[in-house]
């Protein structure tokens, strides 16, 4: 008899590891029915994570956005479930007990049937409370495993939190492979190990595709006994993203698996609504950098999605590391050249800070301490001079027990602090809080909302939820969005190349590609390049600009003299940036 594989759409992931917002409720409430009409999905990754915070900051009702969400798949017999992280629960900072407690309750009477719950140190006594709590509620538990790559990240490693989460009482296991860099062989016997110990416990796979393992992996999880993968659609599968589902699809029923068959029409109509959703209003935060995949985010081990923040962090210290270099008579440093030591930067520090897995929250503490140790040691001073509360909080214990121990120089610089070390149970730190915050509603005149799930959003996001209450946040994001709209709009394209007038006769010629720009493709003819001064004409070539493995030809749109260049040959460029100033001719 075959092996059947079930598959989940991680609808919500899929947004979130590519920008900013995921769709309205409206939007939503559109693309589910297609969605379940391609036929092939038995689960629907829905909310959870940043979910909710993110309804908040475009002024929506996330309650409201997970009831009518959720409600056609509930109805089509299709289970739902969303992520949190434990002590974090869905936000990036511990939560109170009681707090916690009530976001199970919350959810699973909105319709959510299972909750994933990960700790990012893969620290089971976290795990403990969310286990108890999603069974206590009805939810179906799914402890969930941080998977990275490391000496200490062994299949005994892993077993010991299986065995944890099993004594809570767990209903499933979720390997969560965040980066993308768990090795498929590696993960086929941890599953395998998992199958021969606990043969009723149910798998799911969870794997981003941006280092390029991910298909090996799903197959070797599959043939070691998984029963569900996580899967995405096109237009945000692969990149930084997840595999598609066609893929998957194809690739495992050729393997001899009992997999579903996939409505293409209904595909087709998801995909053509997930783009629209894009072109409305959510195109303008998606990166398109994150299309891309790359295995150079294998040795750090970084989450894909934080590419984009991580090379505006870059950019932001690129020119005053080059002013110090230049200060010491060093050459400056290109963007990628500095990106490379960041991920050098990142190998070292983190053995040292106890190879927490590099998962939200703990890659950005990871990745920022990287990125100060940089700045510091290009001033001429020594490592660690900066390290902000949330991360010293992971040093010292209290988000968990780090993986590995911590090196003694961080121990020495703690205790030269006067900071303590905590070894109790990490979520005594935050006492109960949904009391204060029920007063709170009390005195505004807020409505708790049906099964208090409006007490339970301004307990886990109280700045947001006010701003959202006062209208704040929904002025903000129009705003945002209309500065957006109109810098598009003002825009235009001649010969393939963005520009911008002025009222000073000088045409800014800007971007229409994220990449790396050249003015010449020549090693040697440097006479054909364009420098400032030189005369050129209307759909003169002025440089080129390699974008998504092709090279695209940026022409003048008039003619006239060049008056400034905005780049050095090689530079990686953003969409917009200004590449030229060009003096129009009378």
């Amino acid at each position: 008899m075959k092996k059947e594989i079930k598959f989940s759409l991680v609808y919500r992931d899929m947004w979130q590891s590519s920008g900013k917002y995921v769709p309205r409720v409206d939007q939503l409430k559109r693309i589910a029915p297609a969605i379940i009409d391609i036929g092939c999905f038995d689960r629907i990754e829905s909310n959870g994570g940043a979910f909710e915070q993110v309804n908040l900051l475009f002024g929506e009702n996330p309650n409201k956005a997970v009831r009518e969400w959720v409600k056609p798949f509930n109805e089509a017999g299709i289970e739902t479930h969303m992520l949190e992280r434990a002590l974090n629960g869905i936000r990036m900072y511990p939560v109170p007990k009681d707090v916690r407690r009530l976001m199970y309750k919350v959810k699973k009477a909105q319709g959510v049937d299972i909750a994933r719950s990960f700790c990012g140190l893969n620290d089971h006594r976290n795990l403990e409370l969310s286990i108890k709590y999603a069974k206590e509620s009805g939810m179906i538990s799914q402890a969930t495993l941080s998977i990275t790559h490391s000496k200490i990240h062994t299949v005994d490693y892993y077993m010991n939190v299986v065995d944890h989460a099993v004594e809570y009482g767990t209903d499933e296991i979720c390997l969560k492979d965040m980066a993308g860099i768990g090795r498929p062989v590696f993960l086929g016997k941890l599953v395998k190990a998992i199958k021969d110990k606990y043969p009723d416990l149910i798998v799911q796979y969870h794997g981003h595709s941006g280092p390029g393992f991910s298909v090996a992996s799903m197959l070797e999880v599959a043939k070691a006994g998984a029963d569900y993968l996580d899967a995405a659609m096109e237009p945000l599968s692969w990149g930084m993203v997840h595999p598609d589902i066609i893929t998957l699809q194809n690739m495992l029923k050729d393997a001899g698996f009992l997999v579903k068959d996939i409505n293409m029409k209904a595909y087709m109509e998801a995909r053509a609504l997930s783009q629209e959703f894009i072109n409305d209003f959510l195109g303008y935060w998606i990166n398109p950098k994150n299309r891309y995949m790359s295995s150079l985010m294998i040795a750090p081990g970084l989450p894909g999605g934080m590419m984009g923040s991580m090379m505006a962090d870059l950019e932001n210290i690129h020119a005053g590391i080059n002013s110090q270099l230049e200060a010491q008579g060093k050459s400056p440093l290109s963007l990628d050249q500095l990106l490379v030591k960041l991920f050098d930067e990142v190998n070292y520090v983190w053995p040292k800070m106890g190879y927490p897995p590099l998962v939200t929250p703990f890659s950005q503490y990871v990745k920022n301490v990287a990125l100060l140790n940089i700045m510091s040691l290009y001033q001429g001073k020594e490592r660690f001079q900066t390290i902000d509360n949330n991360t010293w909080d992971m040093l010292l214990g209290k988000a968990g027990k780090l993986p590995g121990p911590l090196a003694p120089e961080l121990i020495e610089l703690a205790k030269k602090q006067g900071k303590e070390f905590y070894t109790g149970v990490p979520q005594d730190n935050y006492p109960d809080e949904l009391d204060k915050y029920r007063k709170e509603m009390e005195e505004n005149g807020w409505d708790t909302g049906e099964d208090d799930e409006e007490l339970f959003e301004l307990a886990m996001h109280d700045r947001q939820y006010r701003d959202y209450k006062k209208g704040v946040a929904k002025e903000r994001f129009l705003k945002e969005l209309e500065n957006l709209k109109h810098k598009s709009k003002e825009t235009k394209v001649a010969s393939g190349t963005k520009s911008k007038s002025s009222s000073n006769n000088v045409e800014a010629i800007s971007s229409p590609y994220y990449g790396k720009v050249y003015l010449d493709l020549s090693l040697d003819l440097d006479d054909n390049k364009i420098k400032a001064g030189d005369k050129v004409e209307k759909g003169q070539r002025l440089c080129y600009i390699e974008s998504r493995a092709s090279y695209h030809s940026i022409k003048s749109p008039v003619d006239g003299v060049v008056e400034l260049i905005n780049f050095n040959e090689g530079d990686n460029i953003k969409k917009e940036d200004v590449l030229f100033s060009i003096k129009k001719e009378q």
